[in-house]
Protein backbone atom coordinates (compact mmCIF):
# COMPACT_ATOMS: atom_id res chain seq x y z
CA UNK A 1 0.00 0.00 0.00
CA UNK A 2 2.74 2.47 0.99
CA UNK A 3 4.50 1.51 -2.22
CA UNK A 4 1.60 2.73 -4.33
CA UNK A 5 1.21 5.95 -2.36
CA UNK A 6 4.82 7.02 -2.87
CA UNK A 7 4.87 5.88 -6.48
CA UNK A 8 1.68 7.85 -7.18
CA UNK A 9 3.33 11.17 -6.29
CA UNK A 10 6.60 10.36 -8.07
CA UNK A 11 7.35 12.57 -11.06
CA UNK A 12 9.69 12.03 -14.02
CA UNK A 13 11.71 14.93 -15.39
CA UNK A 14 12.58 15.62 -19.03
CA UNK A 15 15.71 13.44 -18.69
CA UNK A 16 13.78 10.41 -17.43
CA UNK A 17 14.93 10.85 -13.82
CA UNK A 18 12.45 10.27 -11.03
CA UNK A 19 11.85 12.85 -8.31
CA UNK A 20 9.35 13.75 -5.61
CA UNK A 21 8.16 17.21 -4.61
CA UNK A 22 8.59 17.99 -0.94
CA UNK A 23 5.19 19.71 -0.92
CA UNK A 24 3.58 16.43 -1.99
CA UNK A 25 5.69 14.28 0.29
CA UNK A 26 5.08 16.08 3.59
CA UNK A 27 1.39 15.20 3.61
CA UNK A 28 2.13 11.50 3.07
CA UNK A 29 4.57 11.60 5.97
CA UNK A 30 1.86 12.75 8.37
CA UNK A 31 2.76 16.43 8.63
CA UNK A 32 -0.09 18.90 8.63
CA UNK A 33 2.03 21.93 7.71
CA UNK A 34 4.99 22.28 5.40
CA UNK A 35 6.76 24.48 7.97
CA UNK A 36 6.76 21.61 10.47
CA UNK A 37 8.24 19.36 7.78
CA UNK A 38 11.13 21.72 6.96
CA UNK A 39 13.35 20.59 9.88
CA UNK A 40 13.21 17.00 8.56
CA UNK A 41 14.37 18.31 5.16
CA UNK A 42 17.23 20.21 6.77
CA UNK A 43 18.32 17.15 8.79
CA UNK A 44 18.13 15.06 5.59
CA UNK A 45 20.30 17.62 3.77
CA UNK A 46 22.84 17.53 6.61
CA UNK A 47 22.92 13.70 6.50
CA UNK A 48 23.42 13.88 2.73
CA UNK A 49 26.31 16.32 3.14
CA UNK A 50 27.89 14.24 5.92
CA UNK A 51 27.76 11.14 3.73
CA UNK A 52 29.84 12.91 1.08
CA UNK A 53 27.03 13.28 -1.45
CA UNK A 54 26.32 16.43 -3.45
CA UNK A 55 23.33 17.93 -1.61
CA UNK A 56 22.05 19.93 -4.61
CA UNK A 57 21.82 16.76 -6.71
CA UNK A 58 19.40 15.20 -4.24
CA UNK A 59 17.67 18.28 -2.79
CA UNK A 60 17.04 20.65 -5.70
CA UNK A 61 15.54 23.87 -4.34
CA UNK A 62 12.80 25.36 -6.50
CA UNK A 63 10.59 28.44 -6.17
CA UNK A 64 7.31 28.60 -8.03
CA UNK A 65 4.88 31.49 -8.24
CA UNK A 66 1.34 30.50 -7.32
CA UNK A 67 -1.48 32.48 -8.84
CA UNK A 68 -4.68 33.00 -6.95
CA UNK A 69 -7.38 35.64 -6.86
CA UNK A 70 -7.95 37.88 -3.88
CA UNK A 71 -11.38 38.95 -2.62
CA UNK A 72 -11.53 41.61 -5.34
CA UNK A 73 -10.84 39.12 -8.14
CA UNK A 74 -7.31 40.41 -8.72
CA UNK A 75 -4.61 37.89 -9.50
CA UNK A 76 -1.97 37.70 -6.80
CA UNK A 77 1.33 35.85 -7.05
CA UNK A 78 2.82 34.24 -4.00
CA UNK A 79 6.18 32.48 -4.32
CA UNK A 80 6.10 28.94 -2.92
CA UNK A 81 9.37 27.31 -1.87
CA UNK A 82 9.74 23.61 -2.66
CA UNK A 83 12.31 20.90 -3.34
CA UNK A 84 12.64 18.32 -6.06
CA UNK A 85 13.87 15.29 -4.15
CA UNK A 86 15.71 12.21 -5.33
CA UNK A 87 14.76 8.80 -3.95
CA UNK A 88 17.85 9.06 -1.72
CA UNK A 89 16.69 12.45 -0.40
CA UNK A 90 13.24 11.01 0.40
CA UNK A 91 14.93 8.15 2.24
CA UNK A 92 17.05 10.59 4.28
CA UNK A 93 14.02 12.74 5.10
CA UNK A 94 12.09 9.66 6.23
CA UNK A 95 15.03 8.61 8.40
CA UNK A 96 15.11 12.08 9.94
CA UNK A 97 11.37 12.61 10.29
CA UNK A 98 9.25 12.45 13.43
CA UNK A 99 9.55 8.80 14.57
CA UNK A 100 6.22 9.02 16.42
CA UNK A 101 4.38 9.21 13.11
CA UNK A 102 3.19 5.91 11.65
CA UNK A 103 3.59 7.40 8.17
CA UNK A 104 7.31 7.97 8.84
CA UNK A 105 7.75 4.30 9.77
CA UNK A 106 5.96 3.26 6.56
CA UNK A 107 8.14 5.61 4.49
CA UNK A 108 11.32 4.35 6.16
CA UNK A 109 10.33 0.79 5.29
CA UNK A 110 9.32 1.65 1.74
CA UNK A 111 12.46 3.60 0.86
CA UNK A 112 14.74 1.05 2.58
CA UNK A 113 13.14 -1.79 0.59
CA UNK A 114 13.28 0.18 -2.66
CA UNK A 115 16.94 1.03 -2.02
CA UNK A 116 17.74 -2.64 -1.42
CA UNK A 117 15.84 -3.66 -4.57
CA UNK A 118 17.90 -1.16 -6.57
CA UNK A 119 21.15 -2.50 -5.07
CA UNK A 120 20.18 -6.09 -5.94
CA UNK A 121 19.17 -5.04 -9.45
CA UNK A 122 22.52 -3.30 -9.99
CA UNK A 123 24.38 -6.39 -8.73
CA UNK A 124 22.42 -8.57 -11.15
CA UNK A 125 23.36 -6.24 -14.01
CA UNK A 126 27.03 -6.44 -13.01
CA UNK A 127 26.84 -10.24 -12.77
CA UNK A 128 25.24 -10.41 -16.22
CA UNK A 129 27.98 -8.20 -17.67
CA UNK A 130 30.66 -10.37 -16.08
CA UNK A 131 29.14 -13.59 -17.47
CA UNK A 132 28.76 -12.01 -20.91
CA UNK A 133 32.35 -10.74 -20.95
CA UNK A 134 33.65 -14.10 -19.72
CA UNK A 135 31.87 -15.77 -22.65
CA UNK A 136 33.30 -13.20 -25.06
CA UNK A 137 36.83 -13.81 -23.74
CA UNK A 138 36.38 -17.57 -24.04
CA UNK A 139 35.32 -17.19 -27.68
CA UNK A 140 38.20 -14.80 -28.46
CA UNK A 141 40.71 -17.16 -26.83
CA UNK A 142 39.37 -20.08 -28.92
CA UNK A 143 39.75 -18.00 -32.08
CA UNK A 144 43.26 -16.93 -31.06
CA UNK A 145 44.32 -20.52 -30.31
CA UNK A 146 42.96 -21.63 -33.69
CA UNK A 147 44.74 -18.81 -35.53
CA UNK A 148 47.98 -19.54 -33.65
CA UNK A 149 47.79 -23.25 -34.53
CA UNK A 150 47.10 -22.43 -38.20
CA UNK A 151 50.12 -20.09 -38.14
CA UNK A 152 52.35 -22.90 -36.87
CA UNK A 153 52.68 -21.98 -33.20
CA UNK A 154 53.85 -25.07 -31.31
CA UNK A 155 54.12 -23.80 -27.72
CA UNK A 156 50.86 -21.91 -27.15
CA UNK A 157 51.73 -21.06 -23.50
CA UNK A 158 54.85 -19.17 -24.57
CA UNK A 159 52.86 -17.51 -27.35
CA UNK A 160 50.33 -16.27 -24.77
CA UNK A 161 53.09 -15.08 -22.41
CA UNK A 162 54.66 -13.01 -25.19
CA UNK A 163 51.24 -11.61 -26.04
CA UNK A 164 50.69 -10.47 -22.44
CA UNK A 165 54.18 -8.97 -22.27
CA UNK A 166 53.42 -7.06 -25.44
CA UNK A 167 50.15 -5.80 -23.99
CA UNK A 168 51.50 -4.83 -20.60
CA UNK A 169 55.05 -3.76 -21.47
CA UNK A 170 56.85 -6.68 -19.84
CA UNK A 171 60.20 -8.08 -20.87
CA UNK A 172 61.13 -11.75 -21.15
CA UNK A 173 63.84 -13.06 -18.84
CA UNK A 174 65.71 -16.29 -19.63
Amino acid sequence: MANNIFEQIKKINEYGKEFWRARDLYKLLGYTEYGKFSPAIERGKKACENSGQEVNLHFAHVSEPQKSRNQYGEIQGQVIEDYKLSRYACYLIAQNGDPRKEEIALAQTYFAIQTRKQEVHELQIEDSKRVYLRGEMKEHNKNLAKAAKEAGVINYANFQDFGYMGLYGGIMKN
